[in-house]
């Protein structure tokens, strides 16, 4: 776009590092927008996800947001319909575990097996059109899971403690260590938030709801 590509970023960040959260996927995103409008390129939204497909198979997803199905190694998006929020508790683990090592676990736990190609689960597409939490629960699924959890069995307890709260649904976020909960209402999202922080299987823990935004630029230029 004929500019120089020198820029100095200042990122705040509250997503942990290695967490299994697509924070650095969300950090590329929201560069790739304050360049563009620092700089007024004048980038159309295919050209933008062109971009973050190049820097990395998350970051579409990032810029994009709301919900979407991802094919191919992720960065291929269809936006999905959804019918109400969802709320959710994120368990912070101490220290990070690494994407690389998670999948190689997978690989060995699976190795001789035939592992069936991913596809969407039309009982997952249905809730989240209908804004269903319970039936969204019954849906939830993670094929890095086992592995994860291999890697880091305290996890377990974690999930457990989750359960036990009063979780609908209880996960390892992406490639872990990062937990997630579906709960039915803001309310009790509030509540397993503090149970878990109190049970000791985690360092901190966030509340959080779901469609949000991608990356958005809620300042311009002075």
């Amino acid at each position: 776009y004929g500019r120089d590509a020198r820029v100095h970023l200042h990122i705040a960040k509250d997503i942990p590092v290695a967490g299994g959260m697509a924070g650095g996927s969300a950090d590329g995103a929201g560069a790739l927008l304050a360049c563009d409008a620092l700089w007024g390129t004048g980038a159309s939204r295919d050209e933008l996800l062109d971009i973050c497909a190049e820097l990395g198979s998350d970051v579409p997803f990032s810029l994009v947001g709301g919900a979407a199905l991802g094919t191919g190694r992720g960065e291929k998006l269809r936006e999905l319909e959804v019918g109400g929020a969802f709320h959710w508790v994120f368990a912070v683990a101490d220290g990070g575990l690494s994407t690389p090592a998670v999948y190689g676990e997978f690989d060995r736990l699976n190795e001789g097996v035939a592992v069936p190609e991913p596809a969407a689960s039309d009982e997952l597409l249905a809730a989240l059109a209908k804004g269903d939490a319970h039936a969204l629960a019954a849906a939830l699924s993670n094929d890095l899971q086992p592995a994860a959890l291999s890697l880091r069995p305290s996890l377990a307890d974690t999930l457990a403690a989750g359960r036990a709260a009063g979780a609908l649904a209880a996960l390892v976020s992406g490639s872990g260590p990062t937990t997630a909960f579906l709960t039915p209402d803001p309310t009790t999202a509030t509540e397993i938030a503090e149970a878990l922080r109190t049970s000791g299987t985690c360092r901190t823990t966030r509340v959080a709801a779901s469609p949000a935004p991608g990356a958005t630029v809620v300042k311009g230029k002075p």
